[in-house]
C-alpha cells in the first residue's frame, strides 16, 4: 500500500502495521527535510502531488517489489504540504522472512519511488529564494 499524507507520518505506527509472525526482518527507511541541497542552505519545503497518479504509481512500485523480492508486506507514505526542517518526508517499511530481501525491497521501492511518482517540492532558501523541483529530476535541476 502506498498512499499520500497532508499530516505527519507517524512511522512507529506504520512499522506496527506491518507486524507478521512470520517476518524476521523489517526494514524501514525515513527522509527527512535536511537544511542544505545543492550547496544551498533550505529553511523548509513544500511538497505537491498529483494524488491519483502518485498512489497508483507507488501501488504499482510496491507490487513490483512484491513481485522481484521473497516479501512479505511493504508499505510507503509520502507528505503533502509544508514541511520543516528535520520532518519526516517519507517512509517506506518492508516485512520478509530474512533481511537480505527486506533490504533490497526496501531499497527499490525508495528507489523506484523517487524516480517516478509526480511529485515536486518547493525548497524555500535563506537567501530568499524559492525553487519547485521535480524528485525525479532534483539531482539535474540543483547541478
Amino acid at each position: 500500500m502506498f498512499k499520500l499524507s497532508p499530516t505527519p507520518i507517524d512511522a512507529p505506527a506504520q512499522a506496527r502495521a506491518l507486524a507478521d509472525e512470520r517476518a524476521g526482518a523489517c526494514v524501514t527507511f525515513e527522509g527527512r527535510v535536511r537544511n542544505r541541497n545543492g550547496g544551498r542552505a533550505v529553511l523548509g519545503l513544500e511538497y505537491e502531488a498529483y494524488p491519483a497518479l502518485a498512489e497508483k504509481e507507488g501501488e504499482r512500485i510496491i507490487a513490483e517489489a512484491r513481485a522481484k523480492y521473497p516479501i512479505l508486506a511493504a508499505a510507503g507514505v509520502h507528505r503533502t504540504g509544508s514541511l520543516a526542517l528535520g520532518e519526516l518526508a517519507v517512509w517506506v517499511g518492508v516485512t520478509a522472512e530474512h533481511r537480505g530481501a527486506a533490504f533490497d525491497a526496501c531499497r527499490y521501492i525508495i528507489d523506484e519511488a523517487k524516480a517516478r511518482i509526480p511529485i515536486w517540492k518547493r525548497e524555500r532558501y535563506a537567501d530568499g529564494g524559492t525553487a519547485w523541483i521535480n524528485c525525479a529530476e532534483e539531482s539535474k535541476t540543483l547541478t
